[in-house]
């Protein structure tokens, strides 16, 4: 393996680290605002509109009861998905 790889490789993981890091303290800042009512609020440096909606979905389990499974094969996409999954090593060093 290249030294470049291992570098590149690494950099993902530390990034990937602190997307989880950020995520979890932005869903803490978010959850301080969760009480306030719908409306628009100013910060200092941005502005904050909490609005509420209703979301409709579709009962994917009460479908597939009601329908053949030769109807569902021929309505349903198949797309190529490319995945990277990056974890820490045991015994990782540090960057």
């Amino acid at each position: 393996m290249t030294s470049n790889l291992q570098t590149t490789i690494d950099a993902l993981g530390t990034l990937n680290d602190q997307i989880k890091e950020m995520e979890a303290r932005y869903k803490v800042l978010k959850q301080a605002l969760d009480d306030l009512a719908p409306g628009a609020y100013e910060g200092l440096a941005y502005k904050l509109n909490i609005s509420e909606s209703e979301r409709e979905t579709l009962d994917m389990k009460a479908v597939r009861e009601h329908l053949s499974r030769q109807w569902i094969q021929a309505h349903t996409n198949v797309t190529p998905v490319r995945t990277l999954r990056v974890v820490a090593r045991t015994g990782k060093v540090a960057a």
